[in-house]
């Protein structure tokens, strides 16, 4: 079974950029290294303002992101976590249009696509409804979108992996209309992000720092 993952960091508000920008060269080295052995699928990280966040998979449960950039700890945060005080804080995963099971099915067609990262902001009283719409959609698997794509929570920042082009899928792997998605629709959703934070956008695109990653079955 393949297991996604997402988390959020903060870079530390004395973070030199110059040496950041280094330590990052060496942290995509380290990605690479973790995809040529079958530590890792894919990974990529992406930055907003201070914030970073990480997505990776992995057959079985992927490392833990300390080991993965242990490079990168001295650059962040710590989040008191229930676990303790951690650099990544772990996000919770709200929404996917599909559930991986088979490396070589879930890593057909995937050569050449690009790993895009968004973030969000929703209004904390517009939490829960968003969670609630979307688990609805993810419990009844019809509604379609890309493969790859998994949205996280964690506060109320959302994070948004997905890759283009598209490969559309849906849950249950049968073509039938949603119904789920024509209730969400009716519940206003641009009124349930800050828009004003993200350009006037529900969802803006963040600037990837680094990804690697295995791109079809002959990869693997």
């Amino acid at each position: 079974m393949i297991e996604r993952r997402e988390y959020r960091g903060s870079l530390k508000e004395d973070c030199r950029e110059k040496e950041l920008k280094t330590v990052l060269n060496q942290a995509e080295e380290r990605a690479e290294g973790l995809v040529q052995t079958g530590s890792l699928l894919s990974v990529s990280l992406y930055r907003f303002r201070k914030m970073c966040f990480l997505y990776c998979e992995a057959e079985g449960d992927p490392p833990q992101p300390e080991s993965i950039f242990p490079m990168l700890i001295p650059f962040l945060e710590l989040w008191p976590e229930e676990a303790g005080k951690l650099c990544w804080a772990p996000m919770y995963p709200v929404y996917y249009h599909c559930i991986p099971k088979e490396p070589e099915s879930w890593m057909g067609g995937r050569k050449g696509k690009e790993r895009i990262g968004r973030i969000a902001f929703l209004k904390e009283e517009k939490l829960t409804s968003y969670v609630y719409w979307h688990k609805a959609l993810v419990e009844e698997g019809l509604f379609c979108g890309d493969q790859y794509q998994f949205i996280s929570l964690h506060e109320n920042v959302l994070f948004s992996y997905y890759e283009e082009p598209k490969t559309m899928a849906n849950i249950r792997g049968i073509k039938e209309p949603s119904a789920v998605i024509e209730q969400w629709k009716k519940q206003n959703p641009k009124g349930h992000f800050y828009r004003e934070k993200t350009g006037g956008e529900n969802f803006y695109v963040m600037k990837r720092l680094l990804s690697a990653g295995k791109e079809g079955p002959d990869d693997l």
